[in-house]
């Protein structure tokens, strides 16, 4: 169920049966891209050419001398753009970026999501969505379908925006005979950094696209109530510290999700706008857009533990 509201570039709230949706299809040609050196008589930008771009060279050694300090970006990391420096350090600090947290009932890690996770972060939201907006279970394929777009087109912004998601591996008890339990992904969360990274439709109240927003946030169903949701909000707040100027994140919480809203409360969110009952008519649900000022990120954070997850019963925002 969802914590946040949706915030895709589509109204998922109004999805109906009866409803057409126009589909829009996003390049992804250059899903697997190399990273070349490009000199501007401005500033020293590079370029993500897809693999299929012959260039002046194919030998790995004059490969490193193009990519200079920059070989480090993985495939899934690359966005077949020209980035400026700026951006290339950050793209840095989400590759290296990890949040780690022990639990009462395991250990769970939060990163940003690889190309490859795609289709598991999809079926996560959709079944998250599906769930909330009480959906027929023959429109989740149509579901899937969109969020999938949607992930595709916002990995296109990177560094500006980012996916993040979560795992979770059982703690086992010592006297058992059993091998150690397997990680799964517990949940997802997106987070906007910067007004390149806005969404194009955020919902109402619509926060300032200049400064950092939360978003889309899902626990999954059998794994909620361990404190998971909190420390995705956590691990969010944290990269958002080492990567934005912006120091004012955003969020929203449906009204009548109380238990997050509980939960944002005590994390320090406050509500600085509410939708009117104007909403109502468009049939969505009112909203709390909420706001938390972020301390000066130190090297050992406090990180205070909650030992339940039942402030994310609710699905999160899409």
């Amino acid at each position: 169920m969802a914590a946040l509201s949706i915030s895709l570039a589509f109204s998922v709230d109004s999805l109906k049966p009866t409803q057409s949706t126009k589909f829009g299809f996003s390049s992804s040609s250059h899903r697997y891209p190399l990273l070349y050196s490009c000199k501007s008589h401005r500033s020293n930008l590079r370029f993500a050419f897809p693999p299929s771009v012959s260039t002046a060279t194919e030998t790995g050694e004059e490969n490193s001398k193009s990519t200079g300090n920059y070989a480090f970006l993985e495939e899934s990391f690359r966005t077949g753009r020209f980035l400026s420096n700026d951006e290339l350090e950050k793209l840095k600090t989400l590759e290296g970026f990890a949040y780690f947290q022990e639990l009462e009932s395991g250990s769970m890690w939060v990163r940003v999501m690889r190309h490859e996770e795609m289709d598991s972060t999809v079926h996560l939201l959709a079944e998250s969505f599906g769930e909330s907006m009480l959906l027929p279970s023959g429109y989740q394929s149509v579901l899937r379908f969109l969020i999938k777009q949607y992930l595709i087109e916002r990995r296109e912004v990177l560094p500006h925006a980012v996916t993040l998601v979560g795992f979770f591996r059982k703690k086992v008890d010592e006297f058992s005979d059993d091998g150690e339990e397997e990680a799964v992904m517990a949940g997802t969360v997106e987070v906007c950094l910067e007004k390149r990274g806005a969404n194009a439709s955020p919902p109402s109240p619509t926060p300032p696209k200049e400064s950092p927003y939360i978003c889309n946030m899902t626990v999954k169903e059998d794994l909620r109530r361990r404190g998971i949701g909190w420390h995705l909000l956590k691990a969010s707040e944290e990269l958002i510290s080492q990567i934005s100027p912006s120091k004012d994140v955003y969020l929203h919480c449906r009204m009548v999700d109380e238990a997050p809203f509980n939960m944002y409360k005590k994390a320090g969110y406050e509500v600085v706008k509410t939708d009117t009952v104007l909403v109502l008519l468009m049939l969505q649900r009112r909203k709390h857009l909420m706001r938390k000022k972020l301390l000066p990120l130190c090297t050992n954070p406090i990180v205070e533990m909650v030992g339940s997850d039942n402030e994310l019963t609710s699905s999160a925002n899409v």
